[in-house]
């Protein structure tokens, strides 16, 4: 298939003749909008979407006579005469339309549309026999699809926390899932994320069948860049290119594809089973950069939670008070729904599915997370999505539900397409041993590194970030953000060509990031070299900024491209004790005792609380689901 070039807007000499230089914002109909930017006889244009979750810019009061438009979602800032978005600063660029003057003084603005992946070789759908393909969901991002004889699972967190223990399991996941999954013929994941790449799973995995094939992208920042450093060995890791097909037999074959804003890291997966699509778009903010099968996708998953980022609820002074941060969390969710509605018009699947969100803060220090950061409910969002697009069918999962492809494909509103899990099955989760997790990360505490204050100059040489007018304060704490004795407090300046590590803040204007992190992650994290995520998506820290601005370059290297190897620890030490250098208290036991025990006290208090919390949530849906399974008997009764 050959590259189109599609007219998407053309204007007339006199409505040509009537731009002004600068910014131009044209709307023609919903989903017509254009952004024409003016300077002399030049143009430049694109769509008026916003690339990270499709907003609509407008001129801001601020900037009312400069070039730069705000994004009414998330305030995304763009630059049009330059179509660079200037917030975040340093960031990303917007896709250009290419402007054509015609001979009579008239503007065309073209679209370049080349020939999507899942085009090459497009197969015309086969019959799919009832039973041949079962999706059964287990929990948060994770199913199992048996295609004939062919199981495969998608991003098993089954176990354990992720985010070091910012993030737990909502659900229970089927009993038998581990079987299961070592008999799996092949797994799939997203990212590296540790709500999809999850080493407590993967540890248990291991000792069962190390020799899976695990698929993922060739993300920039490799999925299993970190897993020997998690003493977790899978052999069968592979790679593929994205948007190529990965034939597993003659009927079965998936592509990955990247995310539009994060390529460096989170993918999406397009499954072709005889013809018929199954697309997850998993975690992408802009999933294949926007473009998507449309009107041809029999089964259709993504995220739909939100409340996944340590922003705004982890942040403090300033305009972050606690109405302002409510009603910020309720403006996201309302705007995720109805993106998320957006999408799902766009591609216009026979099934929707909401999955990737079922998480819960369960651990007793975070009580203020789980309290404040709410989160979307899939149930309301089938129900928006059924009310604007009823020809779509939608499923609100539950761990052991499943859906019968082959009957889908017969007929959507088929009600036995979707069954609902066995009688008795388990739901919710009402216990997450804590202290089995928090154990290992605390275990950090007292590594001899810490015993010499040289280790913050080695670790942050070994980050590689440098060169931005950033200076950064690092508190060590206890769980609830208190400062602790024998914590370290230190400042990280990030201006020079190397970073330094000033006894105050430098007199000079300068940006300045304060941040409290919990002893035991923060520790974690220096000592094996990981990814900022557990610090920040995990709620591990309290934030404070000033001025209140997102430095993307900095959280964009810390979260994603760190190098992949960790901090030779071996050689530091052996490099202080050579050297004699004195050395310090590490951690006093007896304090990381204290804390232990406070916690366990505030563990069997609350668990209580939260039992009682998760029950109250289970009875609607358990209520449905004895309401399908009396209806169902009650028309077997009565057909026969």
């Amino acid at each position: 298939m050959e590259q189109e070039s599609v007219c998407v807007l053309k204007l007339s000499p006199e409505e040509t003749g009537r731009l002004r230089s600068g910014v131009n914002l044209i709307t023609r109909a919903e989903n017509e909008s254009f952004v024409v930017f003016k300077d002399d006889n030049d143009y430049k244009a694109c769509l008026n979407k916003c690339k990270h979750q499709g907003g609509t810019f407008v001129k801001d009061i601020e900037d009312i006579d400069s070039s730069v438009l705000r994004c009414t979602k998330h305030g995304w800032k763009l630059d049009c005469s330059n179509m660079r978005y200037v917030n975040p600063p340093d960031s990303f660029k917007q896709e250009e339309l290419v402007p054509e003057i015609g001979e009579d003084g008239s503007l065309s603005l073209i679209e370049l549309r080349p020939p999507q992946p899942w085009q090459h070789d497009a197969r015309d759908p086969e019959p799919v026999e009832p039973g041949e393909v079962i999706m059964t969901y287990f929990t948060h991002a994770c199913v199992e699809i048996k295609f004939g004889e062919v199981r495969m699972f998608t991003d098993p967190w089954l176990t354990g926390p992720s985010f070091a223990r910012g993030w737990w399991l909502l659900h229970e996941p089927p009993p038998d899932w581990l079987d299961r999954l070592a008999k799996a013929d092949l797994i799939y994941i997203s990212h590296l994320h540790s709500d999809h790449l999850s080493f407590p799973t993967l540890e248990l995995l291991e000792k069962k069948n190390p020799n899976i094939p695990i698929y993922v992208g060739n993300t920039s920042t490799p999925v299993f860049s970190k897993m020997e450093h998690h003493r977790v060995q899978m052999n069968n890791v592979n790679i593929l290119k994205f948007g190529v097909w990965k034939e597993i037999n003659k009927d079965l074959r998936f592509m990955i594809l990247m995310d539009g804003v994060h390529p460096e890291m989170d993918t999406c997966i397009i499954i072709d089973y005889k013809g018929h699509l199954i697309l997850n778009t998993v975690d992408c903010t802009n999933p294949n950069g926007g473009k998507l099968p449309e009107n041809v996708v029999d089964v259709m998953l993504s995220d739909f939670a939100g409340g996944a980022s340590g922003f705004p609820m982890t942040f403090s002074g300033g305009k972050y008070t606690e109405e302002w941060k409510a009603n910020f969390i309720k403006r996201e969710r309302t705007k995720l729904m109805y993106y998320k509605t957006q999408i799902v018009r766009q591609v216009n699947p026979k099934v929707y599915c909401p999955f990737a969100g079922y998480f819960v803060e369960a651990h007793p220090s975070d009580w203020y997370i789980k309290e404040t950061n709410t989160k979307n409910d899939a149930r309301a969002l089938n129900e928006l999505i059924s009310k604007f697009s009823p020809g779509i069918r939608t499923w609100t999962p539950v761990p052991g539900s499943s859906l019968d492809l082959g009957k889908i494909i017969r007929n959507p509103r088929d009600r036995a397409a979707i069954k609902a899990p066995p009688a008795g099955t388990k739901i919710f989760k009402d216990s997450w041993d804590f202290d089995k997790y928090t154990s290992r990360i605390n275990s950090h505490v007292t590594n001899e590194i810490f015993a010499f204050p040289e280790w913050i100059e080695f670790y942050y040489k070994w980050t590689a970030f440098k060169n931005y007018d950033l200076v950064l304060r690092m508190i060590e704490t206890d769980d609830n953000f208190e400062p602790i004795e024998c914590g370290y407090d230190y400042l990280v300046d990030f201006s020079g060509e190397m970073p330094t590590f000033p006894d105050a803040r430098p007199t000079r204007q300068h940006n300045y990031l304060e941040v409290k992190n919990r002893i035991g992650v923060h520790r974690q994290t220096v000592v094996r070299g990981m990814l900022w995520d557990d610090l920040y998506i995990g709620f591990n820290n309290r934030i404070s900024r000033t001025p209140d601005t997102f430095h993307y370059l900095f959280w964009n290297h810390m979260q994603i491209l760190l190098p992949l190897d960790p901090p030779d620890w071996d050689a530091f030490l052996k490099d202080q004790k050579a050297k004699k250098m004195h050395k310090r208290a590490v951690w006093k036991p007896k304090n990381l005792a204290e804390i232990e025990g406070k916690r366990h006290h505030e563990t069997d208090t609350l668990s209580r609380v939260r039992a009682y919390d998760v029950a109250i949530t289970a009875v609607p849906i358990l209520l449905g689901i004895a309401a399908i399974a009396l209806i169902g008997f009650a028309r077997s009764v009565f057909s026969k």
